[in-house]
């Protein structure tokens, strides 16, 4: 097993990573954002308006992107192993 190979198997796990948890950070970043908003026109500054939405939306989301995120890191996954025997051998 080479040293590039190693470096293109890490950029794609890592290139993953971050498409994969993507949308759930977009929709923390926008909920907390819009909270934001709200807070600053309202001046209602209690700790708990933050903390709930965002947590309501990421678990939404998670249900909505979910099935692709596993999908993804199962195909990931599956052709990481059956590559394997292959890239071993040379």
């Amino acid at each position: 097993m080479s040293v590039d190979l190693v470096m293109d198997i890490a950029r794609d796990a890592l290139f993953l990573i971050i498409k994969v948890s993507l949308p759930v950070l977009l929709v923390s970043l926008c909920v907390g954002l819009i909270v934001s908003i709200f807070q600053t026109v309202t001046s209602i500054q209690e700790q708990t308006l933050t903390f709930v939405p965002k947590i309501i939306c990421v678990f939404l989301s998670l249900i909505l992107f979910g099935n692709w995120m596993m999908n993804a890191l199962v195909e990931f996954m599956t052709s990481l192993w059956s590559n394997f025997s292959i890239n071993m051998s040379q």
